[in-house]
């Protein structure tokens, strides 16, 4: 009974010295198991460096066929650079991120612009608002390129509808590469395709996530 009786008083004083303690360590006990969890859950997929250049006329968007999942590659020619015709109208969609994802968005991009045929932004626009605000939806991570080949946006999960300047949009991991070696060269005389082409093949020899065999799609206004 004593020995229990100065349990209890020890157990007291700890409280009463620092009453805050076990909260907070509880706390961070959840936090750092729940951060291994979420880190060890799935490696995460890796992959992609897609472009779109709009020049003159036309409008290309170019993609690479690697997809990796953590330090492996999984398939090195997909394809994931597509053209769907809603109503009637062609549009190219890229996309970088989850592939079922990625589809996922499509799919819904595509009853959008069935709903409003030939209007590339309110559909895009759209997209990004249920993208934002769904439950479901609002976990998908991927990102798009769309094109019209009047107009060309990048989409994101975090509402954005993003108009490029210079006519220059690139997403994913070699994204940067990608842009910066567009942006140099869209002043030369060479057309969009042959840029789009140039520009993804340096961001595939800096890299890791990105490959040379490319997907390649244009539309000319």
């Amino acid at each position: 009974m004593a020995l229990f009786y100065k349990l209890y008083v020890m157990l007291f004083r700890y409280l009463l010295l620092d009453p805050c303690s076990l909260i907070r360590n509880n706390l961070f006990n959840n936090y750092k198991k729940n951060n291994i969890m979420e880190q060890s859950k799935f490696p995460g997929w890796h992959g992609t460096t897609i472009i779109g250049v709009k020049k003159g006329n036309d409008v290309v968007i170019a993609g690479d066929g690697q997809v990796s999942l953590g330090n492996t590659v999984i398939k090195g020619s997909a394809k994931k650079v597509r053209r769907i015709s809603p109503g009637g109208h062609d549009v190219i969609c890229g996309f970088a991120g989850s592939t079922a994802d990625a589809f996922t968005l499509l799919e819904r991009l595509e009853a959008k612009l069935e709903a409003s045929p030939g209007q590339l932004a309110k559909a895009s626009i759209s997209l990004a608002k249920d993208w934002r605000m769904d439950k479901y939806l609002k976990n998908l991570e991927a990102m798009l390129i769309v094109t019209d080949g009047s107009d060309i946006f990048v989409i994101t999960g975090a509402g954005d509808v993003l108009e490029p300047e210079h006519g220059i949009a690139a997403i994913g991991s070699g994204g940067n590469f990608a842009l910066a070696a567009a942006r140099a060269l869209i002043d030369s005389e060479q057309d969009a395709e042959a840029i789009a082409k140039k520009s993804l093949t340096i961001a595939a020899e800096i890299c890791v996530f990105t490959n040379g065999n490319m997907t390649v799609e244009k539309i000319s206004k």
